[in-house]
């Protein structure tokens, strides 16, 4: 048994799920105290997004998105880059790929690989300027990825109130896209699949975006384990200096690692145009780009773990939404509950902590009966 426990994957997934239960019961506790059915309100959190098909949609595709920018996040930061510009490439990848969409008169087969590919292009461009900042001028990458999430958005609010926006739209979104434009389902449409389609098709908007997700997720992980690139990245992540001393350029490889982030951050904003809206709107990424940091942290910067961690933290935001809509819980308290499971989950010395307390009060206990009096001794001074 104990040989069992000291296998390193099955104490990270003990640390997880105690970290997890905890920070569920002290979420409950706070429930306890703002709620007036606080079982009610639980309930909704945990089972909310299983409870209806329409909400385990709502949960499979936010999940999608967090995956890619999750994607996004972890190559950079493998590379030690602190990269904050995914929500800036999301932007921008939807912008460019719901422009094609609406506007672009080609059929599907064509105008829908065409969008794709120009978000992750855009996503690359504006990845690649951070990137050229900081390897030519030594820019904070942070500094520089947030001044251009701000440039990014108001681009794309400009864009889309002055030259996209119908003009007689009463608020700030495009029409909607037509089919031709407009991600299909990732259930084929064919006799044998009929009833299927129909009911993912009219309760969802899970897309072959699914496909694409796969792909990215096993190009990432081959990409940074797999390729002479991805041997630099790392080697630059682990020691800049020695990487430059053995001969890697790393200004280049910056520049890389940079835009190459920014091409998931675009596919990102891909699916939000393309599959979960199918229109451009005013406020389309709320942040988005930002939770990919959270998911990446979860999984440890591991690509293959990201589609985990993704689908954990999108449960977590599809419950949420649940918990707001069906109780009387703010949603001030219910981002309190999600930050308390986030931080347990994330606290690398917790179970550590609590192993060596549980083993220093064994010592402890050992060491007071080896020195204890013997029963019946007796002691004379």
């Amino acid at each position: 048994m104990r040989k069992f426990f000291s296998n390193p994957a099955v104490r990270e997934t003990l640390r997880v799920i105690i970290a997890v239960s905890i920070a569920l019961a002290l979420g409950f506790l706070v429930t306890l105290f703002v709620s007036e059915d606080p079982f009610g309100a639980y309930k909704a959190f945990l089972l909310g997004p299983l409870s209806k098909f329409n909400r385990f949609g709502d949960w499979i595709e936010e999940s999608i998105t967090l995956i890619l920018v999750g994607l996004s996040v972890a190559i950079a930061f493998r590379a030690n880059m602190f990269s904050m510009g995914t929500e800036g490439q999301l932007l921008l990848g939807a912008l460019v790929s719901g422009s094609i969409a609406l506007f672009v008169p080609l059929p599907t087969i064509l105008r829908i690989p065409l969008a794709i590919a120009a978000a992750m292009a855009a996503g690359f461009i504006w990845g690649w300027i951070p990137g050229y900042l900081k390897a030519h001028l030594d820019a904070n990458e942070i500094v520089s990825t947030l001044m251009l999430n701000a440039i990014a958005l108001k681009m794309y609010d400009y864009f889309l109130i002055f030259h996209i926006k119908a003009p007689d739209a009463g608020y700030n979104a495009s029409d909607f896209f037509p089919v031709e434009g407009s991600l299909p389902s990732f259930i084929p449409n064919i006799p044998i699949f009929e009833r299927a389609y129909a009911l993912f098709s009219d309760k969802t908007n899970i897309t072959i975006m699914v496909y694409v997700l796969i792909i990215a997720v096993i190009a990432a992980y081959y990409l940074i384990y797999r390729t002479p690139f991805g041997y630099k990245l790392r080697m630059v992540g682990a020691n800049i200096k020695f990487a430059r001393y053995g001969g890697i350029d790393t200004k280049k490889t910056m520049i890389l690692v940079f835009a190459i982030s920014g091409i998931f951050g675009g596919l990102a904003g891909a699916h939000l145009s393309m599959a979960i809206h199918t229109k451009l709107i005013a406020n389309i990424s709320v942040g988005m780009g930002f939770e990919g940091i959270v998911v990446a942290i979860l999984a440890k910067i591991n690509p293959l773990l990201i589609p985990i961690t993704g689908l954990a933290y999108g449960y977590l935001r599809a419950g949420a939404n649940v918990m707001e809509r069906s109780s009387d819980m703010s949603r001030e308290m219910i981002f309190v509950i999600q930050a308390l499971i986030i931080l347990f989950v994330t606290a690398e010395r917790f179970l550590p902590t609590i192993q060596k307390r549980v083993e220093e009060r064994k010592e402890n206990n050992s060491h007071a009966e080896k020195i204890a009096p013997s029963d019946g001794g007796s002691h004379e001074v």
